[in-house]
């Protein structure tokens, strides 16, 4: 602990995200090819074994489980500008700010009037607007406006002022850009500029007061086949048997220019994390681990669902892993740092393993905050002195973490990040607002954490039970919290609590007792049950392809109710997740629904039925 204190170095992060921020990061281009370089030789400077830059081919056609590839993105120019009265004024340049040029545009040049569409993605925005030939200005990201104004009304492309995620800070920036997207797979192409509100509020204006406004767009972009890239490199194991075990640290590279926190941040810390063990294990003050450390930098989510699909071998040995998205934003950025733990359909010692590492840190930080002395206040001269405060959260669906946890992989996941983030997906995402402190702090923990796996034996039993019971007694906590009575918590907890403690004995080579592993569980004779097929792999939604979505439609299949539920703790995502992890071929759709009901809220077992039986048609189910 002490070593990796002194050695890790949230300034040598911080250069690094400035160095990817420059990129600006599509699936398959120049720009990712470059940040991906970059990486590469970082990590070869550092010493680390094995650097590979892995290409799968990605051409829309190709599916890896899941995943249908999308073909590379490559943009040459963008830009916007008002020509109306004979007058030309630029409002976004692809040059300038790439963030201003929605992923996936075509090429086009046109001139074209302006129409306020309002929202755009319902057929009422359209009634008694023509748009046909025009361009539309529309609330909704340019995807959802997409089908309906240019597959529909025949609108010439879309401008769009989409505010950011949902937070209590959306819509309170007028200069802020968010990053658009249109469909991958639409059959009605086009091209979408993103702009700021103050610039809409501007246009909606003179529109309202009857001014005709004439815009002029330019862009030459285009899908193409291409490749996904993902870095990786090792620390070698030092245990002949052992050593094919890998502990892997991870992050997404992709995203546009800046992306700082989202997700130069993570792919910083990571780096960071490998010199550090590195330099410690070169220098002789730390031991080589016995299993192998892999260090994996990818597109988000299709690119983890494309290596573990393509790369069995890695899908095998990767037995734990820690994921660093968004873990370097500074106080501005309103984020509370989480350590989020698995879903319940993956019990595992490894979170409470990582909790008890941050929860130390918390500790730490707040005496030197608090006093200004602490033993080990892990902080850098030249960041913040704030205390960490880093929260242990329920499960959150959304990034790399869903596929490593997917029940496809079953590879247990520490998610660590930052929520909310209120510069998140825009033009404000930049390297001013990452902290140094915040970056060495995190690498801090993902060394340690990530170290400790690698190097656990039978000795370190008594201490990862210490951790378990302390986690346990904080699940059980939340569970009171949300209103089941102490008794009910605990029988609740119990199975959940087996299966943790057989992760473990899994994870140092002994073997699960089976009544562990499957919950104690218990089903009548000639129950129904419900398994999870063996393909395709990988959730069922993922960037830019809905596999159930599209399936569902080919075989006439209604949208279930379950992917439109709230519940009282999870949304209809958090649901369909989970339902399928937990067809696991030991429950029946009263235990599932009773899962899911525990996990993230009451729900009805006929729409859970309705969905299991929409999963069987298309063959992503068994029932036995």
């Amino acid at each position: 602990m002490a070593a990796m204190a002194d050695e890790v170095s949230g300034d040598l992060a911080k250069t690094t995200v400035e160095q990817i921020s420059q990129f600006h990061r599509m699936r398959g281009s120049k720009g990712f090819d470059g940040a991906a370089e970059l990486v590469a030789s970082k990590a070869r400077a550092y010493g680390l074994e094995n650097v590979e830059i892995l290409q799968f081919p990605a051409d829309g056609k190709i599916f890896y489980g899941t995943q249908r590839s999308r073909p590379a993105w490559e943009v040459e120019e963008g830009e916007l500008a008002e020509v109306s009265g004979g007058t030309s004024r630029r409002i976004a340049s692809y040059a300038a700010n790439p963030i201003v040029l929605a992923q996936d545009s075509q090429s086009a040049d046109v001139t074209a009037a302006l129409v306020d569409v309002g929202d755009g993605s319902k057929e009422s925005d359209y009634e008694g607007k023509d748009v046909a030939g025009k361009i539309v200005l529309v609330s909704t990201q340019a995807g959802n406006a997409q089908e309906l104004a240019v597959g529909k009304y025949h609108a010439a492309g879309i401008v769009s002022y989409a505010q950011n995620q949902q937070t209590a800070w959306s819509g309170t920036n007028d200069d802020l850009i968010r990053w658009g997207h249109l469909k991958v797979f639409s059959a009605h192409p086009t091209f979408g500029f993103m702009i700021s509100l103050r610039t809409a509020r501007g246009l909606q204006a003179r529109l309202a007061s009857g001014e005709q406004i004439t815009l002029h767009a330019r862009v030459k972009a285009e899908q193409r086949p291409g490749f996904y890239e993902i870095v990786t490199a090792t620390i070698e194991g030092a245990d002949p048997v052992r050593k094919a075990q890998e502990v892997a640290i991870t992050c997404h590279l992709d995203h546009p220019r800046p992306s700082a926190n989202d997700n130069a941040s993570g792919c910083a810390a990571i780096l960071e994390v490998a010199r550090t063990l590195r330099t410690l294990i070169a220098s002789g003050k730390l031991p080589r681990p016995a299993r192998t450390l892999r260090f994996i930098w990818s597109p988000e989510v299709e690119g983890a669902v494309t290596l573990l699909n393509a790369r069995r071998d890695l899908a095998a040995s990767i037995k734990a892993l820690v994921f660093m998205d968004m873990v370097g934003g500074s106080p501005d950025t309103k984020a509370v740092f989480h350590m989020t733990r698995g879903p319940e359909s993956l019990p595992s010692f490894i979170h409470d393993v990582a909790w008890t590492f941050a929860a130390w840190l918390n500790r730490e930080t707040y005496e030197y905050a608090s006093r200004g002395v602490a033993e080990y206040p892990v902080a850098e001269a030249s960041g913040g002195r704030e205390p960490l405060r880093a929260e242990y959260s329920v499960y959150d669906v959304g990034s790399d973490q869903d596929v490593y946890q997917d029940s496809s992989f079953g590879i247990p996941t520490v998610y660590m990040n930052d929520w909310p983030d209120r510069y998140i997906h825009t033009n404000f995402d930049t390297v001013a607002n990452i902290d140094t402190t915040k970056l060495k702090r995190a690498a801090f923990i993902g060394a340690t954490v990530g170290y400790f796996l690698s190097s656990m034996s039978t000795s370190d039993v008594a201490s990862v039970d210490r951790a378990m019971a302390i986690g346990s007694a904080m699940r059980m906590a939340m569970a009171i919290q949300r209103g089941a009575t102490p008794a009910a918590a605990r029988t609740s907890a119990a199975g959940y609590e087996q299966a943790a403690l057989a992760s473990r004995d899994v994870f140092l080579g002994a073997q699960p007792k089976r009544a562990a592993l499957l919950h104690s569980l218990g089903r009548s004779p000639g129950a129904v049950v419900y398994r999870r097929a063996s393909a395709p792999k990988g959730p069922l939604a993922v960037f830019g392809y809905d596999y159930f979505a599209e399936h569902a439609h080919d075989a006439g299949i209604e949208e279930p109710r379950l992917l439109s539920f709230r519940g009282a703790w999870g949304g209809s995502d958090e649901y369909v997740y989970e339902l399928l992890n937990f067809a696991d071929g030991h429950r029946t759709a009263q235990q599932i629904c009773d899962a899911l009901s525990a996990e993230y809220g009451p729900v009805p077992l006929d729409v859970v039925v309705e969905y299991l039986l929409a999963l069987k048609q298309l063959g992503i189910v068994e029932a036995l």
